[in-house]
């Protein structure tokens, strides 16, 4: 029997706990902060238990992972190179969604020695995005051609029944951790040339998307892209973007929302039981006599259209509502995009994710397109949670039967590891579908 340790039971858990448990030879142990959550994921399966966590407790946690064959860390970011750190320590191999830091990647030496595997980025951005990409580089290559361009493009957006409000949006994960994404930086190589965008101007940065028998969507860029350029080994291209993408509208407003300063996360004092109305009137010193909404007009500006005020009165931004008990903005906001955006009962969420290459050739040159389009099933599993913890729980299968048998700190790039992953998320009609055209 082998022992699988799932360290946190977050919104996107469920699919990959009950993947895990469906494997006869798997024992499932699921630990986290809330144990009626993990108790809810287990649901009295026999070969499972859940166990409550403080994360901060190191020995506890040091405990949980000696006893484990391999370790899934679905916690904050901030913890998982703490758990890569007691997994090489007691030689254990571990899995995440999640980015690979500069801390975590500084554990490649030491996992290679410690014969372990660290594989993060198993998700779907990033982790299916990598893998389908991935397949398209190598058959490039494998015929003898180079790409030379590459962009990407992935969004959790509401199916199209269920897009009822004026964002576009609704959240199938953590809010405030998309917020929060609203704040970084951002870079990109755009025909040879680098373009380094600061966060407080990331959303002025979009550009209409259509994708072919799907309509029209936006996009901006997400994080840094230029990293990937070594890792998917594009030595020959001269453009490198990955973006994000939304409905139409999204970019606006979210960069006003951004300008009024309500995504600092900076300790106010000044919040408790005053109104949104009176919040607003704050950031843009409302005088007498003027009202709170031609205030914000002048304070917005030409980056104000009268559609981005629909949107910011249908949030409620000029409301006599009173804030909810936090003592920083981006909870507040948190708060408020939660209960305006949240998905209805029976409500479909959708995955878009979007390559485009230009390939080139001796005597050739390509357009190749893959497209992934995955819905929610109503009154189950998101499509948010089902891409994201499925390409994760099929990685761990594989790890623990023997068939991914590499060491070190990795992202799933290599064929070994994103062959047998894709190949298994088509079964379960995930399914990246290529188009190529001639140039």
């Amino acid at each position: 029997m082998k022992n699988v340790l799932v360290l946190g039971a977050g919104l996107v858990s469920r699919p990959l706990v009950r993947y895990l448990l469906d494997e006869p030879e798997f024992h499932v142990k699921v630990a986290s902060r809330t144990v009626s959550k993990a108790e809810k994921l287990i649901q009295g399966h026999p070969r499972g238990n859940a166990q409550a966590l403080n994360v901060k407790d190191t020995e506890q946690l040091r405990d949980l992972i000696k006893e484990c064959d391999i370790a899934i860390s679905l916690l904050p970011y901030t913890y998982h190179v703490k758990v890569a750190e007691m997994c090489i320590e007691f030689k254990k191999n571990m899995v995440t969604t999640s980015y690979i830091s500069a801390p975590m990647k500084i554990l490649d030496e030491n996992a290679r020695k410690a014969n372990v595997l660290i594989l993060n980025e198993i998700g779907v951005d990033p982790g299916i995005d990598h893998m389908s990409a991935m397949r398209i580089i190598h058959k490039v290559e494998n015929s003898g051609g180079k790409v030379v361009s590459f962009r990407s493009y992935c969004g959790g957006l509401p199916a199209p029944e269920a897009n009822t409000n004026p964002f576009g949006y609704k959240f199938s994960w953590s809010p405030r951790g998309v917020l929060m994404a609203g704040r970084n930086d951002a870079k990109y190589l755009e025909n040879g040339k680098v373009i380094e965008i600061p966060g407080k101007e990331l959303f002025k940065h979009h550009w209409p998307l259509e994708i072919e028998d799907e309509g029209l969507f936006e996009t901006y860029p997400n994080r840094d892209s230029i990293p990937y350029i070594e890792t998917y080994g594009l030595k020959y291209a001269h453009t490198m973007f990955r973006g994000t993408i939304r409905n139409i509208g999204w970019c606006d407003t979210l960069y006003c929302i951004a300008k009024l300063g309500l995504l600092n996360d900076a300790g106010r004092d000044d919040l408790k039981g005053i109104t949104f109305d009176d919040l607003i009137g704050k950031l843009v010193n409302t005088r007498e006599g003027i009202s709170t909404h031609e205030a914000t007009e002048k304070f917005l500006g030409d980056d104000a259209t009268e559609r981005v005020f629909d949107m910011l009165d249908w949030l409620g931004l000029f409301s006599s509502e009173t804030l909810p008990d936090e003592n920083n903005l981006l909870d507040v906001m948190t708060d408020k995009f939660l209960k305006k955006m949240s998905y209805e009962k029976n409500e479909r969420d959708m995955i878009v994710l979007f390559h485009d290459f230009i390939a080139e050739w001796s005597d050739k040159k390509k357009r190749i397109t893959s497209t992934l389009i995955d819905f929610g099933i109503p009154d189950s599993d998101s499509s948010m949670a089902r891409t994201v913890s499925l390409p994760a729980a099929i990685a761990t299968k594989m790890i623990l039967k023997g068939k991914i048998d590499v060491t070190g700190v990795h992202a799933p790039v290599l064929s070994e590891i994103y062959n047998p992953v894709l190949d298994e998320l088509e079964t379960m009609n995930i399914v990246c579908k290529e188009k190529e055209y001639s140039l």
